[in-house]
């Protein structure tokens, strides 16, 4: 229905979300340490390193593999942050959250976000 970069778009918004609500839930209350703390889990670098951390434990499916590696292989922008990999990798696993809210599949959504935050 929508391309990587569309499913990637929506899932950036949807993992902040998800990043921001958990550390507003552990009682941090400033702002600057809310968005200090966050980059353990929004740069490009941090997401990838989730993501790997995901398929070293196979705990994602063949088809959200596959949906990764949609995401992944998408021609988008270059990050001016980070290394092109490491954006793609980030990429990829956005595009899966973004897919897996397009299908309607938002309980799958929250069980690889609280995989990836700890819970």
């Amino acid at each position: 229905m929508y391309g990587p970069l569309v499913c990637a778009y929506m899932g950036d918004t949807i993992y902040e979300m998800y990043v921001r609500e958990y550390l507003v839930k552990k009682g941090i209350t400033k702002v600057g340490e809310l968005q200090q703390s966050s980059l353990k889990y929004v740069s490009a670098k941090s997401q990838r390193s989730h993501l790997e951390r995901l398929i070293n434990s196979n705990f994602l499916t063949d088809e959200e593999l596959e949906i990764v590696k949609w995401g992944r292989n998408a021609k988008g922008t270059k990050s001016k942050s980070t290394d092109i990999i490491t954006y793609r990798f980030a990429t990829g696993l956005e595009a899966l959250i973004g897919k897996l809210h397009f299908d309607n599949k938002d309980n799958r959504i929250e069980e690889i976000m609280k995989f990836i935050l700890g819970e």
